[in-house]
């Protein structure tokens, strides 16, 4: 006798399902494999930040999706083997920063209490303290920018030019222009533009403007195809650099962007307020050798034949050094930096810095400053383009106030300027942040210079920022609800992911 379809076919489904549950059982444990594999791997990546490990950890077990796929992406300073190729081949071609220092420039002298400054800066970026610069203070975006045209303009030999930001804006088209008009009368004019800061000006008419006039163009970190671009290494490594170079006679570093101070992608928070520096003497070398390190990184053109030379040291003049950063070099030479001047003052520190996110190094060095009897002062924008680094900044205010740091906050704008001044004859200016993005994805230029004069310009400066903001106090602190707290200090646990 037949049996009934339905019998018949029970053992067949029986099988499918068992098969599914079997398919199921696999996929799960694949994916628990996957999560512990990648769970060792944070724990055992070296150079890592305890707080980092913790937090990806958390976020891997809680969230795993988007946790294995965040770490993936974001979870290591992967620079690729192919970029870190480049960036090693083109080091290797430049002569050495330290052989062709000007023999007759002055150096901190030895047992100074400053020498291990300057020891600490040449070990992150390889540039020896020297003696003999110029430094002049700019302050204000449109001087900053009607002087940069001007030298432009006067140059005769070559004109390099390297933004994170250079947007398509009246001012940054003022400086396509005047490269453009540069180019016309025969001078070598190169430019290096960040692939994501500055994409609305590469996709823009003015970028084909300056190409077709002959001025040599390329970009630092392209974009590429954005889900190729893990396989290249992180995404969001950044050339953060603020730097011009011209005739291997004036350098320009600090923390503008080529852009007007209302910088209109986020005119919310306008105006943006910066500081450059203009520089003359051997610092100008060094800012040469960084510029050319990157640009034989991101094409083929070897800049070697103007390094053979230093520039020679002017009469008197400041001890300055240059200190270039990134994630191709020291691992945390930033935050090492920072935690030295920290350490070493004496009498004063002034602080300006637009995000804070610090690692526990700085954070311990900022309070035993203060502690030691330091006059610490640090002031950072009331209104910030990123509410979650403002929240995450606003956590470490207890722990600062408690310590004797005096918090300010600017209400005149955006303040972007990263300035740092110490017993009124140390000062660092240039474009790294008090963040992690600054000690461990962007490649940064930094000045160091030592003397009383430039700092006491730069000081008036801090004091004029001062003189625009309002201090934050301990009963104000204590006032915020249990929901800001919440806020604050949940954005701080995600601060080693930022």
């Amino acid at each position: 006798m037949t049996r009934p379809v339905e019998t018949r076919l029970r053992p067949l489904r029986q099988r499918q399902s068992d098969s599914g549950m079997d398919n199921i059982s696999l996929t799960l444990l694949a994916f628990s494999a996957a999560q512990i594999f990648v769970m060792l791997r944070v724990m055992l990546r070296p150079g890592r930040d305890p707080a980092a490990r913790v937090a990806w950890v958390a976020v891997i077990a809680v969230l795993p999706v988007i946790g294995l796929i965040g770490y993936l992406m974001f979870g290591e300073v992967r620079f690729g083997r192919r970029r870190l190729s480049r960036v090693l081949k083109a080091r290797s071609l430049l002569p050495c920063a330290q052989e062709l220092r000007p023999a007759n420039s002055e150096r901190p002298r030895s047992g100074s209490h400053y020498e291990q400054l300057f020891r600490v800066g040449e070990t992150i970026g390889g540039y020896p303290p020297v003696g003999g610069n110029r430094a002049q203070l700019v302050t204000d975006s449109e001087e900053f920018v009607n002087q940069l045209v001007a030298d432009i303009e006067a140059a005769t030999d070559h004109v390099h030019l390297e933004f994170y930001i250079w947007l398509p804006d009246r001012s940054g088209v003022r400086v396509a222009e005047a490269l453009t008009r540069a180019a016309g009368r025969g001078v070598t004019c190169r430019a290096l533009a960040d692939g994501m800061g500055s994409r609305s000006l590469i996709r823009s008419r003015h970028w084909r403007a300056m190409k077709g006039a002959g001025v040599r163009l390329a970009v630092a970190l392209p974009l590429g195809i954005p889900l190729l671009g893990p396989l290249r290494g992180r995404i969001d490594l950044r050339n953060h650099r603020k730097l011009v170079v011209i005739d291997g006679e004036i350098a320009w570093c600090g923390s503008q962007n080529c852009a007007d101070a209302e910088f209109l992608v986020k005119r919310r928070y306008a105006p943006w307020v910066d500081v450059m520096v203009r520089c003359t003497g051997p610092v100008v070398w060094q800012s040469q050798h960084l510029f050319a390190g990157d640009w034989m990184s991101a094409g083929d053109e070897s800049l070697v034949e103007l390094l053979r030379q230093p520039a020679e040291p002017g009469d008197g003049g400041l001890i300055g050094q240059v200190i270039g950063s990134g994630p191709a070099d020291q691992h945390s030479g930033v935050p090492q930096l920072f935690a030295t001047l920290l350490y070493n003052a004496r009498s004063t520190v002034m602080i300006t810095t637009p995000y804070y996110v610090p690692n526990e190094t700085i954070q311990s060095a900022l309070c035993a400053c203060a502690r030691r009897g330091v006059m610490t002062t640090i002031i950072f924008p009331r209104r910030n383009d990123s509410r979650i680094v403002a929240a995450a900044s606003r956590s470490f205010y207890p722990e600062l106030l408690d310590s004797g740091v005096r918090i300010h906050e600017f209400e005149g704008g955006l303040l972007h300027a990263k300035t740092f001044t110490m017993d009124n004859e140390i000062s660092l200016i240039g474009s790294a942040n008090m963040d992690r993005r600054s000690f461990e994805l962007n490649f940064e230029n930094n000045l160091l210079l030592q003397d009383p004069a430039f700092t006491a310009a730069l000081r008036r400066q801090q004091f004029e920022y001062l003189r625009q903001s309002v201090r934050v106090e301990e009963q104000q602190v204590r006032a915020w609800g249990m929901s800001r707290h919440l806020w604050h200090n949940s954005m701080a646990v995600l601060g080693p992911l930022l």
